[in-house]
């Protein structure tokens, strides 16, 4: 009779261990399925601008399709080509498709990158990435 006990204790514990183990949901870190964002920037994406004099420099994100009921989080960043260290960054939480932005610090005569990122608030696999290059007289 003992070993009943045992046996009825040990498939009780293995059954418990085994639900304990599933995969849970939600959190936004799970499977989460929106349809991709459509943007479009000025300057656009891939380009490389002529170089400009001036100590600003505007860039407008569109979010022409697709943006997520919660938002979407902009984060801009600016860098020389040559370094990982950024003159410039800024970060929006947005529900709104269009948004600027205004680039300041850019070094006289160096080439710069400016990174962007669009990631949606509901989920953080719908996320877009895209440069342009740019420089200042």
């Amino acid at each position: 009779m003992k070993r009943v006990y045992v046996s009825v204790l040990t498939a009780m514990i293995f059954l418990a261990s085994i639900a304990a183990c599933q995969k849970g949901g939600g959190g936004g870190n799970g499977d989460c399925s929106e349809t991709a964002m459509t943007i479009t920037t000025s300057p656009a994406i891939n380009s490389t601008e002529a170089p400009s004099a001036g100590e600003t420099f505007p860039l407008t994100v569109n979010i022409s399709a697709n943006l997520p009921n919660a938002g979407a989080t902009i984060a801009v960043k600016a860098r020389p080509e040559s370094s990982q260290t950024a003159f410039y960054t800024e970060t929006k939480t947005t529900t709104a498709a269009v948004n600027s932005f205004t680039i300041t610090g850019t070094p006289v005569g160096t080439p710069c990158v400016v990174e962007i990122t669009v990631t949606s608030k509901s989920c953080a696999k719908n996320t877009f990435s895209g440069l342009y290059r740019y420089s200042r007289k």
